[in-house]
């Protein structure tokens, strides 16, 4: 796994062999981050990144100069590898939690600017993500949500859709609050 841009650009991290996690690829990273800048500044978000899996996500943002990066993962191998990630980079903006996800949208009380959410593709309450984020606390107003899928869910129906951006098997779509 490595960082495409900022402050922490071409850092390598190996990912350990024996993880279930899928890492965002670098092309989808690539381009998902070139479309989110339109509709952000990178220095005054905080973000929450739902299942974290390897933590490749985080490390984008924290490269790119968030004020504050939330990680949460219940596994507890892919939680010690994000933490022993972000020892090494030693960012002060990093916090990771080992949580399970849609338990986190119930019960958090904090406030993000921006979430990003990658389920396993094959959750069965994947159809349900949008409503859950949106309706939450999580979000403050204006806030975007960017919901990591496969090829066969359709959320452009959803009341908070604003975009879908495909590039190869891996789908974003982004909500507004």
């Amino acid at each position: 796994m490595r960082v495409i841009t900022g402050k922490y650009k071409g850092r390598h991290f190996e990912i350990p062999s024996n993880f279930k996690a899928r890492p965002t690829t670098d092309f989808a990273k690539e381009n998902l981050f070139n479309v989110l800048r339109s509709y952000v500044d990178f220095e005054d978000l905080d973000v929450l990144d739902l299942f974290s899996g390897t933590g490749s996500i985080s490390l984008e943002f924290l490269s790119r100069g968030c004020r504050r990066v939330v990680s949460v993962e219940k596994d507890p191998r892919h939680y010690a590898f994000i933490r022993s990630v972000m020892a090494r980079i030693d960012d002060p903006a990093s916090q990771v939690y080992r949580f399970d996800a849609l338990r986190f949208i119930e019960r958090s009380k904090e406030t993000f600017d921006l979430v990003f959410a990658d389920p396993p593709y094959a959750l069965k309450e994947m159809k349900e993500l949008p409503d859950r984020v949106c309706s939450s606390s999580l979000l403050r107003e204006g806030a975007l949500f960017i919901l990591e899928h496969g090829k066969e869910q359709d959320f452009t129906q959803h009341p908070h859709f604003v975009e879908h951006r495909s590039y190869g098997s891996v789908n974003f779509s982004i909500f507004r609050k």
